[in-house]
């Protein structure tokens, strides 16, 4: 009864379904010319052999799993995967990686109708999931194929698990369906197990073992050039209200230290014309990246509203604040810049990212704020502080390094 309600009403939503996302695409959060694949309609053909099918949410879950996706061909060489995924950015990470015998589609829509289409033409060997994606369709129907599926860096809050326990019969089918779930953490297994999944293991998280971010060369000489001198810091993945907090902050370290640059890279390129507007209105000095504007002496604030350049930013200063933790978002992933020796602040606000976050803090590898004063406080503290400065670096380093080893495991 549960599964054929779930069917009924995604079949009825699908008009609405569509509509949300023509407007998505409107806002440029959906490939317009691709959305076909959101309806299970492949825009490729399925390659001869074995494929695998990787499903990954976003930028981040691709990024975890791509060391594992280079190595299984490595050992593989004849084999395919299908990588799916539901974010424009994490299609462009895909592309970017340059790997031959991956191909990229959108995930459908979780109905009925599209899953059977997306099933039935791609056929996959074995499907491995990543992290935390319970889209019941795609479960049950895959299920059905009797298509192996792996759950790997299996992730579930203690929120998640909360909410899910009030559903105790469907979160049990869902879980079911995986044949084995690799956990990220002991807290996600215990919590996993709790909700009635079998075999599981705790393997460690796969984003320890991702390769640094890749670097744009001549863009971080042209960088390095213009701010020679400069006492620089970049706050990283910023959400709404969190970049004039990040401006707020900067105010306050500018008084003790002139000539302060800030670069503020916010989590969503295309709101880079509304933070610039916000930011000239409150008076600051802005240079935005998107339109090609020159960082000058007189610049307090370098806007880096692009895509896909965080690997060369995070090279260009050794001290990195994690956005989307001085509001209730969860905070981003630490281990980028961690992975290249970055000194790293992040707010209070940290659950995404909560077993993570608990191994830095044990090893005092990175400093928690409370809100933009002490944001204020503690990057003074540490820019007049080398050795404090380069001793959390190193640690954070040393953390990533030692948590190594899951993508072996599971290949």
């Amino acid at each position: 009864m549960m599964r054929t309600a779930y069917s009924v009403v995604g079949i009825v939503l699908t008009p609405l379904i569509r509509r949300w996302l023509k407007r998505r695409a409107q806002r440029g959060k959906e490939d317009a010319a691709r959305m076909g694949e959101r309806f299970g309609y492949a825009s490729q053909p399925r390659p001869q052999g074995t494929l695998v099918w990787l499903h990954a949410a976003s930028v981040g879950e691709t990024q975890s799993v791509l060391t594992l996706v280079r190595a299984l061909l490595a050992q593989h060489a004849a084999m395919h995967l299908l990588i799916t995924t539901g974010t424009v950015t994490s299609a462009a990470l895909v592309a970017r990686s340059n790997i031959a015998q991956v191909i990229h589609q959108f995930v459908p829509i979780d109905t009925q109708p599209a899953v059977a289409r997306f099933l039935q033409h791609w056929q996959p060997d074995v499907a491995l999931w990543v992290e935390s994606e319970f889209w019941p369709q795609l479960l049950w129907q895959t299920h059905d194929r009797t298509i192996p599926m792996l759950l790997i860096n299996a992730r579930l809050s203690a929120d998640s698990a909360k909410g899910w326990a009030r559903f105790p019969r469907t979160i049990k089918s869902l879980l079911g369906t995986f044949t084995t779930l690799y956990a990220g953490s002991a807290d996600d297994a215990k919590r996993l197990t709790a909700l009635g999944a079998t075999n599981v293991a705790d393997v460690g998280n796969l984003k320890y073992d991702a390769a640094p971010l890749p670097v744009d060369h001549a863009l971080l000489a042209e960088l390095s050039a213009v701010t020679a001198n400069r006492r620089l810091w970049v706050a990283a993945s910023t959400h709404a209200n969190e970049e004039q907090l990040v401006a707020d902050a900067h105010q306050i370290i500018a008084a003790t230290l002139p000539g302060l640059l800030t670069i503020i890279i916010p989590r969503h390129a295309t709101r880079g014309d509304a933070i610039a507007a916000d930011l000239r209105a409150r008076g600051f000095t802005l240079a935005q990246r998107s339109k090609n504007e020159v960082i000058t002496a007189d610049t307090a604030i370098y806007l880096a509203d692009t895509m896909g350049e965080l690997g060369s930013f995070f090279r260009l200063s050794d001290m990195v604040f994690l956005g989307g933790s001085l509001i209730p978002h969860g905070g981003h992933n630490p281990l980028e810049p961690a992975r290249l020796h970055c000194t790293m602040l992040t707010g209070p606000y940290t659950h995404n990212f909560a077993s993570i976050m608990q191994h830095f803090a044990a090893a005092n590898a990175i400093a928690v704020v409370a809100d933009k004063k002490a944001l204020a406080a503690t990057l003074i503290t540490l820019f007049a502080d080398d050795e404090k400065r380069l001793a959390m670096a190193e640690k954070a380093a040393q953390v990533v390094h030692e948590a190594r080893g899951a993508s072996d495991i599971i290949l």
